[in-house]
């Protein structure tokens, strides 16, 4: 029998009035006592026996109409259940980090975010600006995330600053840096993050640093500075109050305010369609609010 049948006899068996359950099925009399006779004619049995006084149920339908009543409650407790399953967020999170963000800023971000959603997965990879663009282009990730200032047409939301500084375990001050004979450690990147810091170095010194030391991450240039081969320029998102053995020299430009790097948020509009993708942003946007050294 089909729901509506099911519905049609616990209807019936409440009432046990013709007139009445039509009225409650929003069907006229002799529709209900023909749909009535076919779900009789189903089952080969008298469900109702019919009276003046209106109707009695038969053994055959108390047994049929316990189905009836059952099989209601078992279709509401299934969309109690897949109205639960669509409450979750499910599906994969595919994001595109930077990888000083994705080191320093995002883990906190993805606990809260696991811990809140616990049903979805996340995919993520970690790289320089251009390859986060690329893994965009190339619809392979849902968001990025990148420094710097992007050259994107689709959804970009700002996220952050953070302030570039001068740091290193004996220099008090910027004036002191030609005076060691530390060298500069460097770490490469693809964005216009090196070119701030040479336009920086060269408006303060109008020369070039006497030692340079270049590595690949930045996570190598900050231990090298901590443990004191060197001195480096870092951004404030690298450096935590466990560092308070360097000193830390704020970087400011010719107009002396603060030199900071942007963050961004970028993606496909049909991306931030995806509930996992909304679920995400929210929760980049709690973790940014609580942080009052990301406002």
């Amino acid at each position: 029998m089909a729901f509506s049948e099911y519905q049609l006899l616990s209807v019936l068996a409440q009432e046990m009035n013709m007139r009445k359950a039509a009225e409650r099925l929003f069907v006229s009399q002799p529709a209900l006592s023909q749909r009535l006779q076919n779900i009789e004619k189903e089952w080969e049995t008298k469900l109702f026996i019919r009276s003046q006084k209106g109707l009695t149920l038969t053994p055959s339908g108390e047994l049929v109409v316990k189905l009836a009543n059952e099989m209601l409650e078992r279709k509401e407790k299934v969309r109690e259940e897949i109205q639960a399953v669509d409450s979750k967020i499910h599906g994969t999170l595919k994001i595109a980090c930077a990888s000083i963000v994705g080191q320093n800023w995002l883990p906190q971000v993805l606990k809260k975010y696991v811990e809140k959603h616990p049903e979805a997965k996340i995919s993520l990879m970690t790289g320089w600006s251009s390859e986060i663009l690329k893994a965009l282009y190339e619809d392979e990730v849902h968001i990025g995330i990148i420094r710097g200032t992007p050259d994107w047409k689709g959804t970009k939301t700002h996220l952050f600053k953070d302030q570039l500084y001068l740091v290193d375990k004996e220099i008090e001050k910027v004036e002191d840096v030609l005076k060691t004979e530390r060298p500069f450690v460097q770490f490469k990147s693809d964005s216009n993050y090196y070119q701030e810091i040479q336009e920086w170095w060269h408006r303060h010194f109008k020369t070039t640093p006497n030692r340079t030391i270049i590595v690949d991450q930045i996570e190598t240039c900050k231990q090298m500075t901590l443990n004191g081969i060197g001195y480096a320029i870092l951004p404030s998102i690298t450096l935590n109050s466990t560092d308070d053995n360097i000193y830390k020299i704020p970087l400011t430009d010719e107009e002396n305010r603060p030199i900071q790097r942007d963050t961004w948020l970028l993606g496909y509009e049909s991306a931030f369609e995806l509930r996992q993708v909304n679920a995400f942003v929210e929760i980049v946007k709690e973790c940014i609010e609580a942080d009052p050294n990301l406002q």
